[in-house]
């Protein structure tokens, strides 16, 4: 272990060394490298994440450089996952970073997230969602929730220490008809991200209250927060 790399957490008592390396020993998927992806991915990788799969299909665009922190001008029209591992190799070369330039789906999603320990999502659709969920609870996996819309983010822990799922919260029922894209200010995934990275650390380490059975939602406009129990 890197012991001045990880000092600012090794000096924390609810972490420690034994805290740190079972963060270093972990094994975490990212689906998703977009706004949330890119704060989730740069966390996880700073913080020592042992292992870290990120499964991408998108290519990076201008449009996603007013939030999606990980890319660069230079990188438009490049593969998402190949950016990404370009960037967070040169923010920590110690973590070994898997990446998978495809689209999770029924085919794969099974073979993929039984690698990991914890999966979380940096999706932005129902029936990615829906997938994960269903592979979570087929597999025994932690899903680390994130959803983000215009001034508004939510985030969950599903499947852990719980009976409580995606499900339990959106109806498999819902309309995943595709519609037009919706904005999303700039700042919002950093927040939203940045609790699902939290979830997961927690997870991994073991202290604190995890988000599971509950809902946390923010309205950037208003600084209104909740926390909804999901029964």
């Amino acid at each position: 272990m890197d012991i001045e790399r990880y000092n600012r957490h090794i000096i924390l008592n609810e972490i420690g060394i034994e805290g740190q390396e079972k963060i270093n020993n972990s094994k975490v998927l990212l689906v998703g490298a977009g706004g949330l992806g890119s704060v989730i991915s740069l966390y996880l990788t700073a913080a020592g994440i042992g292992n870290l799969g990120i499964i991408d299909n998108d290519v990076v665009s201008l449009t996603n450089l007013q939030r999606q922190i990980l890319y660069r001008e230079n990188m438009i029209g490049m593969p998402k996952v190949e950016c990404a591992k370009s960037t967070l190799e040169q923010l920590n070369s110690t973590i070994k970073l898997d990446i998978y330039n495809t689209k999770l789906d029924p085919s794969n999603a099974l073979e993929i997230i039984s690698k990991y320990d914890i999966v979380v999502d940096g999706t932005d659709n129902f029936d990615s969602r829906l997938l994960i969920n269903d592979s979570c609870i087929e597999l025994g996996k932690p899903y680390v929730y994130g959803a983000i819309c215009e001034f508004n983010g939510q985030a969950s822990v599903f499947n852990y220490n719980s009976k409580t799922n995606y499900r339990s919260l959106y109806s498999a029922s819902h309309n995943s008809t595709k519609t037009q894209p919706k904005g999303v200010f700039g700042v919002l995934p950093c927040i939203i991200g940045g609790i699902e990275a939290n979830e997961v650390i927690k997870i991994i380490t073991g202290i604190g209250t995890v988000l599971s059975n509950k809902l946390f939602t923010i309205d950037l406009l208003t600084m209104q927060t909740n926390l909804i129990d999901i029964i």
